[in-house]
């Protein structure tokens, strides 16, 4: 018996092998939709829905996303705040641990059995990231095939028959809640690589059309296409012949592999490849539910149409002597310009009549398809760092205080619900440690990021909800306030200045003391000494003179003009991005170590400059990331400004900087950048000390400036944190609760 129970178990809830007992029992569906529209049973009449959601992910301080460390009851409080900002859905992207599924189960219960409006679900379908870029093209097995299963298992586990354990990289449980009666749709796949889509296009020409019982492709589907189509038809199927119920589907999909083509300007800088049309994706009559469009469509990236405004409406290609090495990709899809609103004489304004592309590429989308289009990903970072700005909106990729994410947020709502869209979820819930952004992964050490907050890394700050150092507070707010620091913060006094210091998983904290301090005349410095490999003994530009040699300068000069000085050995985006803001290669040109040179400190911005200035030899765009602003940085001060580095108060200034920014790639174990020079790139190297100084600009009587040891431990992976609601939690509440 033991026996016969064990092998039923294995074969019913791991292998998913069953027996329809009831094959002429009808399919049900509580979701559907006509025309733009998407509609959800209630009380036997069908009504409009609109989705006003909110992505999850997976991730916590000091773990990584496939740790799946979220516990019950952290969900079942979290759903409550997502309700209560007035939100209908989450959206999750990949199966995950059962703790979920069973906070899901019983947050709704009993909302349901309160009488209250439960909270739905958008689940996805992940395609993993290393085969997506890998030489995989869509039809290998680990790519098609273990889709093809992944959506059978997610069925399975939304219905509560399932056992996984061990997973590659998916979660793990006893999956027994059913909540199939709150999952409004499901969302296949991910933000296509159109390397792999292009691949499979022209690796199996043949294999552009799919038949199903529930999906099959139109005459001009592509080869992807038809993949995608057979593996929503399957996962329809089984759905329908397993447990008699379908829902919405839809696939993935971003500007990237959108269906329209561009200019072929535009075409050749972005590489615009490929297209995914889910237009060529139809549905038969057996299929009840419906099928709507999935877009993740940010106001930044890449926006085309900004683009196309700026000299380059046309197809004429400009020539010279650099142009024959610009390879342009042939034009894919439909052209945009024939679903712009207002056709030929395009017009791209939104309704208030302000300039603004971002509702102008929405309303290409909606005036396209036929189908209801859902924007599943918009949102803005609050993180210090940024690697796209738009100069059209206004909401760029990072460096945006907490108020101006929430008003963002709104901009972007209102945007997407005026093009006609059918919902949208905001990206995302909770900030992640362990995310990584393509203009700073270079200086950070990618085995250890979930252990330290890197403000610097835009993509960590999307969320709604922060994570800030400290069990119950911060061990620092930089406002003003100088009671939380003690004696024994204090590391030396001389020339009438004193310097105290201190530390967390996510700033370097100073205070500088001056008497008579005063903001508008006085100019302090602090020269500080990270790396024992390279610096100077004197600034050149302050005139300063250092006892060690010294890595950065941080100068304290009113409002306006405070910023982070690096010697120029120690600068890490000329030795890794010199090519593309000045067409020289830094390793052919050293610096030498001991350089007297101080600079500013920038990033990279993906811009697509030459398209702007009309210059296809045109040098990548930056911003200067060293630059301090000014400001209260304490979550609880009605004057809170999340991006603020530094305040005076009185005799004082406050001030923190960001770990990346001294070029720690790991702080957590005290690691920083090594010899750029000496490596040909970024190379880890361990401290357990610097040194710093402090001095008055224009002091020739002091001589060198005196340097003492600030100690530094680390923690390890022993990252302490607490929960903070962001402010824009709060605007976007008080906006969408306020909406009738």
């Amino acid at each position: 018996m033991v026996l016969l129970f064990f092998g039923w178990n294995m074969a019913y809830y791991r292998f998913g092998i069953y027996i329809d007992l009831d094959p002429d029992a009808p399919v049900t569906t509580f979701m559907s939709i006509d025309g733009d529209t998407i509609y959800m049973q209630r009380d036997g009449v069908a009504v409009p829905f609109e989705i006003r959601g909110v992505n999850m992910g997976v991730g916590l301080p000091g773990k990584w996303a496939t740790d799946y460390a979220i516990d019950k009851q952290t969900y079942l409080r979290w759903f409550g705040m997502i309700q209560e900002l007035g939100a209908n859905t989450v959206r999750v992207y990949t199966i995950l641990h059962e703790d979920f599924y069973n906070a899901f189960y019983e947050y709704n219960t009993q909302r349901e059995q309160a009488g209250l409006e439960p909270l739905w679900l958008i689940h996805g379908v992940w395609v993993n990231d290393y085969i997506q870029n890998s030489h995989r093209d869509a039809y290998a097995e680990d790519f098609y095939l273990t889709l093809m299963e992944d959506c059978q298992t997610v069925v399975d586990i939304l219905h509560g028959e399932k056992n996984l354990s061990l997973s590659d990289g998916l979660g793990t449980g006893q999956y027994r809640k059913d909540i199939s009666s709150w999952v409004v749709a499901y969302i296949i796949g991910v933000e296509w690589e159109d390397v792999t889509v292009v691949y499979t296009d022209h690796k199996y020409p043949e294999r552009c059309q799919y038949q199903g019982t529930y999906l099959y492709t139109s005459p001009d589907a592509t080869p992807f296409e038809a993949m995608l189509c057979q593996v929503g038809d399957k996962m329809i199927q089984y759905e329908s012949e397993r447990y008699k119920q379908q829902r919405l589907v839809a696939f993935s999909n971003w500007p990237t592999t959108d269906p329209f083509s561009y200019s072929q300007e535009i075409t050749r800088f972005f590489m615009k490849c490929a297209a995914v049309n889910v237009e060529h994706i139809r549905t038969t009559d057996a299929f009840l539910a419906g099928q709507f469009a999935s877009y993740h469509v940010y106001p930044y990236y890449p926006d085309y149409l900004n683009y196309m405004l700026n000299g380059i409406e046309t197809d004429a290609v400009q020539t010279g002597a650099d142009d024959r090495n610009l390879y342009a990709p042939p034009q894919t899809g439909i052209p945009i310009q024939d679903y712009l609103p207002g056709g030929t004489q395009a017009s791209y304004t939104d309704g208030s009549g302000a300039f603004n592309t971002y509702y102008t590429y929405l309303k290409a989308l909606t005036n396209y398809h036929t189908m209801p289009v859902v924007i599943s990903e918009y949102g803005v970072s609050t993180g210090r760092g940024m690697a796209q700005r738009d100069y059209n909106t206004g909401r760029n990729q990072g460096h945006m205080s907490e108020q101006e994410q929430g008003q963002a947020l709104i901009r972007c709502y209102e945007d997407i619900m005026d093009a006609g869209c059918a919902g949208s979820c905001v990206f995302t819930w909770q900030d992640e440690w362990f995310k990584r952004t393509w203009n700073t992964m270079h200086a950070v050490d990618l085995l250890n990021t979930p252990y330290w907050s890197d403000y610097q890394t835009n993509e960590q700050y999307f969320g709604l909800l922060a994570f800030d150092p400290g069990e119950e507070e911060s061990v620092c707010y930089v406002d003003g306030d100088i009671s939380e620091w003690e004696e024994e913060d204090l590391l030396l006094e001389q020339n009438g200045l004193s310097l105290s210091m201190k530390y967390d998983e996510k700033f370097i904290y100073f205070l500088v003391g001056k008497d008579g301090f005063d903001p508008e005349q006085d100019v302090i410095c602090l020269p500080i000494d990270i790396t024992p490999k390279t610096g100077s003994t004197y600034c050149q530009a302050y005139g300063l003179s250092f006892e060690r040699p010294c890595d950065f300068l941080l100068v304290i000069d009113g409002r306006d003009n405070s910023r982070l000085l690096v010697q120029e050995r120690y600068e890490v985006l000329r030795a890794m991005f010199l090519h593309e803001t000045e067409e020289r290669d830094p390793y052919l040109e050293l610096v030498d170590p001991d350089t007297p040179v101080f600079k500013p400190i920038s990033l990279l911005l993906q811009t697509a400059t030459p398209l702007l200035s009309g210059n296809w030899q045109a040098s990548a765009e930056t911003y200067e990331t060293g630059l301090l602003t000014y400001g209260n940085a304490n979550p609880a001060d009605d004057a809170f400004n999340s991006l603020a580095d530094f305040i005076f108060s009185g005799d004082y200034v406050e001030l923190k900087l960001p770990w990346q920014l001294l070029n720690f790639s790991n702080p957590s174990e005290m690691m920083i950048h090594d010899d750029y020079y000496l490596h040909y790139g970024v190379e880890n190297l361990h401290i357990d000390q610097l040194y710093i100084g402090a001095a008055l600009a224009g002091n020739k009587e002091e001589g060198r400036i005196r340097m003492v040891p600030f100690a530094l431990e680390g923690w390890g992976k022993n990252v302490t944190y607490h929960e903070r609601l962001k402010e824009s939690y709060y605007i976007l509440k008080d906006y969408w609760t306020g909406l009738a």
